[in-house]
């Protein structure tokens, strides 16, 4: 190999620094989807009524959920940049902080149930989908508290480069949650068959156990000597309030975006039960394919943080561009599956009789669906990378503004314009939703490209900053 060659993949902010941060982060949103994908799919084989309520519930649940996470969650930004500028115990601090506001969300979030179950009640779906929903939705609801605990506790670990320990947590929560889903879903070992409700036990307990394990490790005696875990887990106000102010934008731009799916799924309900099937399936298995990319742009936050904690903007910036062509390169290959191979991931959530749907009922109009996936796919990587790498910077003020407008304005009054005043099917609801994610990925770039993020002071100390490459 060129040895100028060898020195640009080994350069910092380079491929394989990004590769060694993203890999283990792939393979845990990579299980996670999995984890989902297996669970849809058990649902599938349970009945049609199961299938069609465990999206539109599961996502309501985390819409409603996901700002506490979202908070708790961006201290990952915080102990990145704590770590770069050589601050261990400033790490722990702020982790202890999330951890703190996960544990007082939990009531809070489930004061929030009644609203999520107006809102299901109001959305017209048929009266056995929504039986189902209210059942996975209320279970998920009384079990919030593993989401913003997880994050909080994940965000130790992948802030600081450790992602392979957060990895193989992950990997065994996710792999118990699929063990639980067939053993409560269909009645094993024993167990009543309780369907869509073992699926959301099962969620509810594997969620648990994996902010267990890592917190087993976080008060350990190793990080309890290099961090000091048990003298700093006590409150903080100014870190806590610093976590609010960066954390509490850069949660409501995560609700903006699953708040802005799940209206687009309850609006799309509307359009009929195949309608909604197939769009329920052709989102599961977008999530299949997509996760990995959440992986590289928490990696991208992640390097992104650390070199702008170090003072490195110019490297950081170098990082940000890494991991979206990266990205870019994964989701060119998954875009082909989409167009080659649509009966192929169709057949997985359909079947004959016992309730199952139907493949050739809904094929034709999902194999036009893994299209519209394929061509936003590219928009969408960038959205993801380059969102996730602002967020890094401490940047989350642009990101939720900019979201709110062109997600709540744009995308989703059209979308009732379109669905609700002049009664368009399902094709140009997701040809609306392929223009929105095309005008998003142009504002995300442009502010990347900017620069203007490179002079944020996260931590407060105004340290200054070197652009130099």
């Amino acid at each position: 190999m060129n040895p100028s060659r060898v020195q640009t993949l080994d350069k910092p902010g380079g491929y394989r620094e990004m590769l060694r941060i993203a890999l283990p982060l792939v393979i845990s949103t990579g299980s996670f989807t999995v984890m989902q994908f297996v669970d849809r799919i058990f649902l599938t084989r349970y009945s049609a009524d199961a299938i069609q309520a465990a999206l539109p519930a599961g996502l309501l649940a985390f819409t409603l959920i996901c700002f506490f996470s979202g908070v708790a969650g961006y201290v990952n930004t915080f102990v990145a940049q704590f770590h770069g500028a050589g601050d261990p115990r400033g790490a722990a601090r702020a982790t202890a902080q999330a951890l703190f506001f996960a544990l007082f969300a939990w009531p809070l979030m489930i004061a929030l149930t009644p609203v999520g179950e107006w809102i299901l009640r109001h959305c017209g779906h048929a009266p056995g989908v929504l039986h189902e929903e209210l059942i996975f939705y209320r279970i998920l609801m009384l079990g919030s508290v593993a989401v913003p605990l997880s994050a909080a506790i994940s965000g130790f670990f992948t802030g600081r480069g450790d992602t392979r320990t957060n990895m193989i947590a992950v990997v065994i929560g996710n792999l118990f949650n699929i063990l639980l889903d067939w053993v409560l879903i269909f009645g094993h070992w024993g167990f009543p068959r309780m369907g869509i409700a073992g699926a959301g036990w099962a969620t509810v307990l594997s969620s648990l156990l994996t902010p267990l394990l890592l917190l087993g490790v976080y008060f350990g005696p190793r990080l309890r000597r290099a961090y000091d875990t048990f003298g700093t887990f006590r409150p903080d106000v100014r870190l806590m309030l610093r976590l609010l102010r960066f954390g509490g934008p850069a949660a409501t731009h995560l609700l903006l975006d699953v708040g802005s799916f799940a209206l687009f799924l309850l609006l799309t309900a509307r359009l009929g039960p195949m309608e909604l099937a197939a769009s329920n399936i052709a989102f599961s298995i977008n999530n299949l394919a997509f996760m990995p990319l959440v992986g590289i742009g928490i990696a991208a936050s992640i390097l992104v943080g650390q070199y702008q904690g170090s003072g490195q903007s110019a490297v950081a910036a170098r990082a940000g561009w890494t991991a979206l062509k990266i990205g870019w390169c994964y989701m060119l290959v998954i875009g082909l599956t989409f167009v080659l191979f649509p009966r192929g991931y169709f057949v997985l959530f359909t079947g004959h009789g016992g309730g199952a749907v139907e493949l050739d009922a809904i094929l034709p109009l999902g194999r036009w669906m893994l299209v519209m996936m394929a061509v936003w796919g590219l928009a969408d990587t960038a959205n993801v990378i380059l969102a996730g790498a602002l967020r890094g910077a401490g940047d989350t003020r642009f990101v939720m503004l900019y979201s709110l407008i062109v997600m709540v304005f744009l995308w989703l009054g059209g979308e009732a314009l379109l669905i609700l005043v002049f009664g368009y099917g399902m094709r140009a609801a997701w040809l609306w939703l392929v223009i929105y994610v095309f005008i998003l990925v142009a504002g995300f770039f442009w502010r990347f490209r900017s620069g203007r993020w490179q002079h944020i002071d996260l931590l407060g100390t105004h340290a200054p900053r070197n652009t130099s490459p």
